[in-house]
């Protein structure tokens, strides 16, 4: 599956699944690619033998997988000699699901996610200011600024999403580069439903501006520091839309009865 990253961005995107490859995991996997940006609208995927092979699951869970990304309307199947299976990327992910799982993960488990990140992304950051290229801190401004211009939920979580994939690309360390994108396929949708106004926007910007710029004067310590705080901040955002969805929905329950 080539993307619009680099190969080790590509390699954690199909690398095996770590439980035993369900249907359920398989499709997660491959809608959060399509919705991160990390493989292209209109791209096609590799045959399902190699797929499965890649994924670490049988081809019949592969196949269950794809039919259940049909029916969503992700990827399309074409006949013939050119045919094969081949990505169709929506302008916006559907709500439904993000809200789902927000409201269902619990407030433990989304401090057990924000502590990964919290580790993964001070560490990334940190040594981006050491090792980062001229071309890799050209990305992360590129980046800063299709957050800025970014018109819709699906852009903002692909330029927000990308941009911390970014920094762990400029640390020039594998491990940490495949960790930091399966944290964002976890979490990137999940964190955009908590910003309800350009204020918040405006202040995720102004944070990864921050990191950018520790970054390029690098400064490891600012860098890892901002990018704690960011996660910091990520966190207490969900936590209080997990517990807004949580009372609305007692509240409701209530009415009902």
């Amino acid at each position: 599956m080539a993307t619009q990253g680099t190969p080790v961005m590509r390699a954690s995107l199909i690398s095996p699944l770590r439980a035993a490859g369900r249907t359920d995991e398989v499709v997660q996997r491959i809608t959060e690619a399509i919705h991160l940006g990390l493989v292209v609208d209109g791209e096609q995927l590799p045959t399902e033998v190699e797929f499965a092979n890649q994924l670490g699951v049988s081809p019949m869970t592969l196949r269950e997988a794809l039919a259940v990304l049909r029916e969503q309307g992700l990827v399309e199947t074409r006949r013939g000699r050119t045919g094969g299976t081949f990505v169709r990327r929506p302008a916006n992910p559907p709500q439904e699901p993000l809200v789902e799982r927000i409201r269902s993960t619990t407030v433990s488990e989304l401090r057990d996610l924000a502590d990964e990140q919290f580790a993964v992304s001070g560490a990334s950051a940190r040594l981006a200011a050491e090792r980062a290229s001229a071309a890799s801190l050209r990305r992360l401004l590129n980046l800063v600024e299709q957050l800025a211009r970014a018109d819709g939920l699906g852009a903002r979580i692909r330029a927000d999403s990308r941009f911390h994939i970014e920094v762990a690309i400029a640390s020039q360390s594998e491990r940490l580069t495949r960790l930091e994108v399966d944290i964002q396929s976890r979490t990137a949708g999940l964190l955009w439903l908590s910003y309800e106004s350009e204020r918040e926007l405006d202040e995720v910007i102004a944070e990864h501006h921050a990191i950018a710029t520790a970054i390029a004067e690098e400064d490891g310590e600012r860098a890892r520091a901002l990018a704690e705080r960011h996660v910091q901040r990520n966190l207490r955002r969900l936590i209080e839309l997990h517990l807004r969805m949580v009372e609305r929905e007692s509240v409701e329950v209530s009415d009902g009865n």
